[in-house]
């Protein structure tokens, strides 16, 4: 049984390398950025911004696709439809997603107040 290849994403490759260029980052510091110093190494970076004719070119997987698009402030559509452009300036805080998911995960929200004990008083 023959085994047809899996359709890529145009231009993937170039929009990863133009986000991490954008930001003046080293490939180890973008991997810091994304917090994904566990997940991914240097060499990983290498195959995501490769041509995708290149054999030795890979695509992140959808939580590390995810990641890299919040870290840009743009939709995942914006990266894997090939006739979408990023936009011309990235925001300036490139963490202000990544920052508010990670607490929510953790369960340090802001907006998640626990509720407070009242004390009764007590009558004597």
């Amino acid at each position: 049984m023959g085994r047809r290849p899996r359709p890529r994403a145009e231009r993937l490759n170039e929009k990863i390398r133009q986000i991490r260029e954008a930001y003046g980052w080293t490939q180890p510091e973008f991997i810091r950025r994304l917090g994904l110093e566990d997940e991914l190494t240097q060499s990983d970076i290498q195959a995501f911004e490769r041509d995708s004719e290149d054999r030795w070119a890979r695509e992140p997987a959808l939580p590390h696709l995810l990641r890299i698009a919040r870290l840009a402030g743009v939709i995942i559509d914006v990266l894997v439809d090939p006739e979408l452009e990023l936009p011309d300036k990235l925001p300036p805080d490139p963490m202000h997603g990544v920052i508010r998911r990670k607490a929510k995960n953790q369960g340090n929200s802001l907006s998640a107040k626990s509720p407070r004990k009242v004390k009764k008083k007590s009558s004597k």
